[in-house]
């Protein structure tokens, strides 16, 4: 975006991009602790942080080390200290509920006047306030949703509409406009960082992007990636922008740095300007989110981009048993490089083993789920302490039926940020209005009060049957009925006004309440979180890694997603697979590839941490299957197929091969569909190296159900059984 320069004059009677002052002796503020004080409590790595005030400096902190903690109390340290002034100080997190945690800890630390934003935030800030000084008018209204947009401009383009495909482009120009890949340029430059889009080809994408931002300016709108983007343009069109910026902002410190994408580091490097006070921290075993944009990269070369940085790791786990740490370890450093990341040393004392078992079918791990965290609750444990984390959302329907069965409350967590849903705000807006109204019913009725309130949106105290929107929105509003249970425990007196400002703290900084049920999420939506019992479940080949990983940095990649999932948990992990989707199916799923090195097998090989069922007896985990030819383990749902790895040359009869292919062209040719519609490859390449002779054998071959079997079992066989095959 390059707009034409116009003279913007100091204002120095505002503060725009400052939202408190500084705490003086006097103002009533959180009192400022001493420099003595702020380092007592810290490790002895957290120190070194804590000290290091000036020039860049590149944290890598593990998970579970403290980070928050760290540069918190650096910051703090920094204030009272005399080096830094609070408020010019601008602390960069990827959340507004980070954001508000990290705002309220350094309140608490005497350094109240700080700023705490998300990159998006402090752009929006400063777009808002310097826009109509450049570029005339206000600032174009922002756009959280692409999709509306995005239809008009597929259909422009002759594109089809329909909500998947919309989804997935919109996930693609995001990455486009991070990357600074413009519609002219993506045909160029996505073809050679991985991107597809299913069924399109990057012209067509690149002309759908382009018709997005004609469509966009129609609308006199911006997205969030153009909120970036404008903030970059005001400081490098206008030098007194930049000046008025750089002079608010002198230290800066960005959390998640190994999440942040090229538009940011941008941003990040005009507010620096010539200056290097930068503090970074982030974990490179935890990026996982590189189809956004994010890179190994931003750690790694930290010292290459700020020459004279200091490197300080973390490396002390405090949330995690020795028993989960030291899996995290061997999960991590078996291919990667080990000075990518940190080893991490447990504090805690032992814990159980961890629990690493496959099961026939989804059903039968689902169940068994069900019935293991039942058994934590009965010992005691609570299930909002607990979650069962998959690859991705397909995965969850066995596990909601599961626990619907059994009754165990559940909460899907989503990408939707709770105080955004519908019925939240409607809720909230009831329950503000019943306080003004004075509608508090006797002293201590504070769970029922509210319960009457939200009975006017037809919300019940139990729990609808069965899953879907209808339990989803149930979840919602009974996350608000254990906000006023946990407040009313707190303050036996308090009424529906206190419950509102509770609720208004929590909008404040993004803090969620937590409904009493187990928490149901992708690998994805659980970074940051954490729980006492995890769950991994699905956890098979195909999954884990997801089956389009299909390059050394995708499946590298799913290594550093399954290492997240593992360091969520606090005292106890299990890791659960099945052999196949449905009850009956041909079991040939074998448990990720990640935990290779620490599965027991047959033979009594394997090493780490052994499997048990954490009940009477111990099982051995199912062994992963092998190729015929060689013995390695199989890879993937084509290999799995075949029973033999791509190593290992073919073993079927090439005549017989080139029978079958002709006769699937054929097939396909009739019905007028794609030929893997009809049979794919691996299942093609199965059928001719195992020379089925009859029906049972041919509906033993993966690939070949029940509804294929019938429709092309006869033709098959009878291409088999011809003069001059050889059977097998």
């Amino acid at each position: 975006m390059r707009v034409t320069p116009v003279t913007v004059r100091p204002v120095r009677e505002e503060r725009p991009l400052s939202a408190t002052e500084p705490t003086s002796p006097t103002s009533g503020g959180s009192p400022r602790l001493s420099p003595d004080a702020l380092l007592a409590d810290l490790d002895p790595e957290q120190r070194e942080v804590a000290t290091t005030l000036t020039g860049p400096l590149c944290v890598v902190a593990g998970a579970g080390t403290g980070k928050t903690r760290a540069i918190t109390h650096r910051i703090a340290y920094g204030v009272a200290t005399g080096t830094y002034a609070s408020e010019q100080v601008l602390a960069v997190t990827f959340t507004s509920r980070a954001a508000g945690e990290m705002r309220t800890r350094l309140a608490a630390l005497g350094a109240p006047g700080v700023q705490a934003r998300t990159f998006h935030s402090a752009a929006l800030r400063q777009a808002r306030y310097f826009w109509p000084k450049v570029y005339g008018g206000e600032l174009p209204e922002l756009s959280v949703s692409k999709l509306p947009f995005l239809g008009e401009a597929a259909r422009r383009a002759r594109v089809g509409t329909e909500q998947a495909l919309l989804r997935d482009l919109a996930g693609e120009i995001e990455w486009a406009k991070v990357s600074n890949c413009r519609p002219d340029d993506y045909p160029r430059l996505a073809p050679a960082a991985g991107r597809v889009v299913a069924g399109l080809d990057a012209v067509t994408v690149a002309h759908v992007f382009a018709a997005y931002e004609e469509v966009k300016r129609e609308r006199g709108r911006f997205d969030m990636e153009d909120l970036l983007l404008a903030a970059v343009a005001l400081l490098d069109d206008d030098d007194r922008v930049a000046a008025q910026v750089r002079r608010q902002y002198r230290w800066f410190t960005v959390d998640e740095y190994q999440d942040v994408s090229p538009v940011q580091v941008a941003l990040l490097r005009r507010w620096l300007g010539s200056r290097d006070d930068l503090c970074v921290v982030g974990d490179p075993w935890q990026t996982i989110y590189t189809f956004a944009g994010a890179s190994t990269s931003h750690l790694a070369e930290f010292s290459r981009h700020f020459p004279g940085g200091v490197r300080r790791e973390l490396v002390r786990n405090y949330r995690s048993t020795p028993q989960i740490v030291g899996l995290a370890n061997t999960v991590a450093t078996t291919r990667v490089p080990s000075q990518q990341g940190v080893v991490l040393k447990a504090q805690r004392p032992d814990g159980p083993t961890v629990t690493m078992l496959g099961q026939p079918d989804e059903v039968a791990e689902a169940e068994w789920l069900a019935t293991e965290l039942t058994r934590r609750r009965a010992a005691g444990a609570t299930l909002r302490d607990m979650a069962v984390l998959v690859r991705i959302n397909a995965q969850t329907k066995a596990l909601e039926e599961a626990f619907a069965a059994r009754g165990i409350a559940y909460t899907l967590r989503g990408a939707e940020r709770f105080f955004d849903r519908p019925e939240v705000r409607q809720a909230v807006t009831l329950l503000r209005g019943a306080a003004r109204a004075g509608e508090d019913g006797m002293a201590g009725a504070l769970v029922a009060d509210t319960l009457a309130v939200l009975a006017t949106m037809n919300h019940a105290p139990e729990p609808p049957a069965g899953t879907g929107q209808v339990r989803d929105r149930w979840e919602s509003l009974h996350a608000l009925v254990a906000t006023a249970e946990e407040l009313a425990a707190t303050e036996p007196g308090a009424g529906l006004g206190s419950l509102v400002a509770e609720l208004d703290r929590r909008i404040h900084v993004q803090d969620a309440p937590v409904a009493e049920g187990v928490t149901v999420a992708t690998l994805h939506s659980a970074k940051g979180l954490e729980w006492d019992v995890v769950a991994l479940a699905g956890m098979h080949e195909g999954a884990m890694p997801i089956v389009h990983a299909t390059t050394p940095a995708a499946v590298e990649e799913e290594r550093r997603l399954f290492y997240v999932g593992i360091t969520r948990a606090r005292t106890e992990l299990l890791i659960s697979w099945a052999a196949t989707r449905s009850p009956g199916g041909r079991g040939a799923r074998g448990p990720t590839r990640f935990l290779d090195a620490v599965l027991d097998r047959p033979d009594g090989s394997g090493g780490g941490p052994r499997s048990s069922t954490n009940g009477p007896g111990r099982r051995r985990v199912r062994q992963a299957a092998q190729c015929r030819g060689c013995g390695v383990p199989l890879r993937g749902g084509a290999q799995l197929k075949i029973g033999r790895c791509d190593g290992c040359p073919p073993t079927y009869d090439e005549a017989v091969f080139a029978r079958l292919r002709e006769w699937r062209r054929q097939q396909a040719g009739e019905q007028k569909v794609p030929a893997y519609c009809v049979l794919t490859d691996a299942t093609l390449t199965a059928i001719a190296e195992q020379m089925p002779v009859d029906t049972v054998g041919l509906a033993r071959v993966p690939g070949v159900g029940r509804v294929k079997l019938d429709r092309y079992g006869d033709d098959l066989l009878d291409l088999l059984a011809r003069p001059g095959t050889t059977s097998r």
